[in-house]
């Protein structure tokens, strides 16, 4: 089994991340498929992602997850809040019994310059920056100033998470999630990301976020 990080955030939340090595069989004898995911790979990715659910929580009910108009897979019972995410060969889940929660992991790469202007402000980027280097100098003393590939895959995968979270669509990346103060170092490796989220008012989260080889990966949880 090619469980690559776990992560108890407290009682009733946990999360982890799985790199798939596994044959599609694998995933099959443990979890099931939907009829509507037909790309080879796509289905491991769905596979791998629901294969964590019952990791995390032992009596997770697979068969009762329904997915919502915005393609917010989810549990009518809400037993339990989850989310589920995927990029290359790697998959990541988050449960909680007790609080919404939103999980995103990206493959770094240089592409993501291409869309920044859509998804975050020139403000927004100067807080990002203020003090980079010092949140994250193991990051930084391997690139050149002009690379800034990580901290931007970092901001996408925090409002991906935040828009998980908030689950119900018809977000905008850059009016409704705004980083709201500078990226600063948390405990264990973890960077805290402040984020004011403007739909229906102003809501104030905090996104745990943090690199794994070449990815970077993010959480949010609000009770």
């Amino acid at each position: 089994m090619a469980l690559f990080y776990q992560h108890n955030i407290n009682e009733a939340t946990k999360l982890a991340i799985w790199r798939i090595e596994e044959e599609e069989a694998f995933f099959l004898e443990r979890v099931p498929l939907k009829s509507d995911v037909t790309h080879p790979f796509k289905r491991l990715q769905h596979l791998a992602g629901r294969t964590l659910l019952p990791l995390l929580a032992e009596d997770f009910p697979l068969s009762e997850i329904v997915i919502a108009d915005t393609r917010k897979p989810y549990l009518a019972s809400e037993k339990y809040h989850f989310s589920i995410s995927h990029s290359g060969s790697f998959a990541a889940a988050i449960v909680s019994s007790q609080s919404r929660v939103g999980v995103d992991i990206e493959k770094i790469t240089p592409k993501i310059g291409s869309i920044q202007h859509k998804f975050l402000s020139e403000r927004e980027y100067g807080m990002a920056v203020s003090n980079w280097q010092q949140a994250v100098p193991e990051i930084m003393a391997l690139l050149p100033p002009t690379a800034p590939s990580p901290l931007l895959t970092l901001l996408w995968s925090a409002k991906e998470a935040i828009f998980k979270w908030y689950g119900l669509g018809q977000v905008d990346f850059r009016e409704h999630i705004q980083l709201s103060g500078p990226i600063v170092s948390g405990t264990g490796g973890w960077l805290l990301l402040p984020f004011v989220f403007k739909k229906g008012g102003d809501t104030r989260l905090t996104v745990h976020g943090r690199f794994f080889e070449d990815l970077a990966f993010a959480w949010v949880l609000t009770g």
